[in-house]
């Protein structure tokens, strides 16, 4: 078990505002839910799970669709914030989606190269994402530009296939230097199986760059195998595939009905199937918790 603090880092458009509303419609039931719970969290079920086999796990608080320099400085901070109440002088970091692009633009940009032990990313764009693209050239950008005065969402420009290639360019040598360990998850499912308002999304992906979980393909999640320096040498990815087929709302613990088109009809008793699946997904983070090294 690593002696250093493991941080939750979620993507981008955060959708929590559930467990708020859920929480707030309780409460005028009288009812009470508890507000330590995890169960409707982004990382659903995650930090809890890990936490009662002994993990000290805390979960990020980024901004919400800013751009990723920024996301890039909240999680400096919360980061910081988890080293004095820890006492400890590095985190591993488990980045999900637009997370693990936090954390990598945190690490070489803001100084945070020798408080991180590692950094681990599940479904991230390392190499962007062509349904950026495509929702930025049919009417995205305006939706982008209209929506500032109230949200910032240019963090959706930081997604696409060129704002990635020129930072994992500019990021080589610093990332292929620093004592970071870097490790990928990629995962991915049948158009079939993935959650129905991301199926037209794995469709324009596919098209393009083949598997992918209905935002990123399996080979932008994948990264590289291998980091170089300027004097040739190779720091080494660990990639690795998603254990469990998985779109990328599954990835953080989420069931959704499409699974049960993979479930004979027999055995569709929707509570069983959901409870067995996302146990699986936590097991696939306590899997990774376990061998996390120091």
């Amino acid at each position: 078990m690593p002696a250093y603090p493991i941080v939750l880092a979620h993507g981008i458009a955060r959708f929590d505002f559930l467990r708020n509303f859920f929480s707030n419609g309780f409460d005028a039931l009288g009812l009470n839910l508890d507000a330590r719970s995890d169960a409707l969290h982004y990382f659903k079920g995650i930090a809890s799970h890990l936490r009662a086999k002994g993990f000290d796990v805390h979960h990020s608080s980024v901004s919400f669709a800013a751009g990723v320099d920024h996301r890039a400085q909240d999680l400096r901070d919360e980061v910081d914030s988890v080293l004095k109440l820890s006492g400890k002088d590095k985190v591993h970091i488990i980045g999900h989606s637009m997370g693990g692009l936090d954390a990598r633009h945190m690490i070489v940009d803001h100084g945070m190269a020798d408080k991180v032990a590692s950094l681990t990313t599940i479904g991230t764009p390392h190499l962007g994402t062509p349904f950026a693209n495509w929702g930025l050239a049919n009417q995205g950008d305006e939706f982008v530009r209209i929506m500032s005065r109230i949200v910032d969402f240019g963090g959706f420009k930081d997604l696409t296939l060129e704002a990635c290639r020129t930072f994992n360019t500019r990021a080589a040598e610093q990332e292929a230097s620093n004592s970071v360990v870097y490790q990928t998850y990629a995962g991915s499912q049948p158009q079939k199986l993935v959650f129905t308002p991301l199926q037209q999304a794995w469709e324009i992906i596919n098209k393009d760059e083949g598997d992918n979980d209905g935002l990123v393909s399996t080979k932008s999640q994948s990264w590289q195998t291998s980091l170089k320096r300027s004097d040739g040498t190779l720091k080494s990815i660990n990639q690795k595939v998603f254990p469990v087929p998985v779109d990328h709302l599954n990835e953080i613990g989420w069931w959704d009905l499409s699974e049960l088109r993979e479930v004979s009809w027999w055995r569709r008793n929707i509570f069983t199937a959901s409870r067995d699946y996302e146990l699986r997904i936590k097991d696939v983070y306590l899997d990774i918790a376990s061998h996390l090294v120091d």
